[in-house]
């Protein structure tokens, strides 16, 4: 078990937990594009207890997919711990709670964000689970329900401390902002001079120089990156060499190609060839200029082999797209 501090060193840029996106196939993604630490999609407490198939997708972890947190959320304080305990069995890096997600059919059931309506039976839920699990236990929480007049993140990062939450992400918005309006990371700073547990950033975290900029504006420990990773992985590596100091290198169109390429291949065996190919679609943006030259060829298919062979004509045109009815000469190259 590698404490908190211990992977924030190795890596205080982190991949964020998104529902449908973070799997493992994206998250290997991830890791060959810099990225360390990475969390798990949310994985709903009541499917794990069940046993549900979906569910033990979610929680299955290999060799090289480490050092990657589960996390876990739930309405019923209960059976979060038992899902934690379940969670656990994978031997994570460590549990998550899930205290921040906002879309009504998580919160509007009294999971993810909704919590923050209920501050003593949350940190409650923190310490029973934090006591319980042989793993640290971190919360991942946004600053308040809302409206923005009552923030409750400050006193609340203090009380989770000292329930026995190892660590604690901040996305900073209120609930009721979902993904409107700006990102106030003054909160998660606040939040930080009032504990002495790490503290990590999130929310409009689009680029490396916003990563630096995080960190030195706010003193976190680190950054968690979530819908920037869906179009450009390269931003965990742009990340990490400007905070070396070192140039930033800009992915090539071949990187792009091939990367496009991995995922869809991983998508397709991970989900099934139809799924697969089609929830692949979503990354399109990681082909940058490449990805508007192909999208309707690339639509039209719905077999891997035929979205390969889309990619490999790119390929072969080595970035020099026609620049008229695209789709057409892909359909007449084949």
């Amino acid at each position: 078990m590698v404490p908190i501090p211990e992977l924030l060193a190795a890596s205080p840029v982190w991949l964020a937990p998104m529902e449908d996106v973070s799997d493992a196939p994206f998250r290997r993604i991830c890791r060959s594009v810099g990225a360390h630490v990475c969390i798990t999609e949310f994985v709903n407490a009541e499917q794990l207890l069940a046993s549900s198939r979906h569910a033990r997708r979610k929680v299955t972890l290999d060799a090289s997919d480490r050092p990657t947190a589960i996390q876990i959320y739930g309405a019923d304080a209960e059976r979060l711990l038992v899902a934690a305990e379940i969670a656990a069995e994978a031997e994570p890096a460590f549990i998550d709670i899930n205290c921040g997600c906002w879309v009504p059919r998580v919160a509007g059931r009294g999971a993810g964000a909704a919590w923050l309506r209920d501050p003593d039976a949350m940190v409650a839920m923190a310490q029973r689970i934090a006591r319980t699990v042989a793993l640290p236990v971190t919360v991942k929480t946004r600053i308040g329900w809302g409206p923005e007049s009552h923030m409750p993140i400050v006193e609340l990062a203090r009380r989770l401390e000292d329930a026995g939450v190892a660590a604690l992400t901040i996305h900073c918005r209120t609930a009721q902002m979902g993904h409107r309006g700006a990102a106030d990371w003054s909160w998660a700073a606040r939040a930080r001079e009032a504990v002495r547990i790490p503290v990590i950033v999130n929310g409009d975290i689009r680029s490396g120089a916003d990563v630096v900029r995080a960190l030195a504006e706010t003193g976190c420990a680190g950054v968690m990156i979530g819908r920037a990773a869906i179009d450009h992985p390269w931003i965990f590596r742009e990340a990490r060499a400007l905070l070396a100091g070192s140039p930033v290198p800009d992915p090539t169109d071949d990187e792009r190609l091939a990367l496009f390429r991995a995922l869809v291949i991983a998508n397709s065996a991970q989900r099934g060839e139809r799924f697969g190919v089609a929830m692949s679609r979503r990354h399109l943006g990681v082909l940058g200029a490449l990805g508007a030259s192909i999208r309707a060829p690339l639509f039209a298919e719905a077999t891997l082999a035929g979205t390969l062979a889309v990619v490999d004509r790119a390929a072969a045109f080595d970035g020099n797209f026609p620049t008229r009815n695209t789709a057409e000469t892909f359909a007449v190259s084949r």
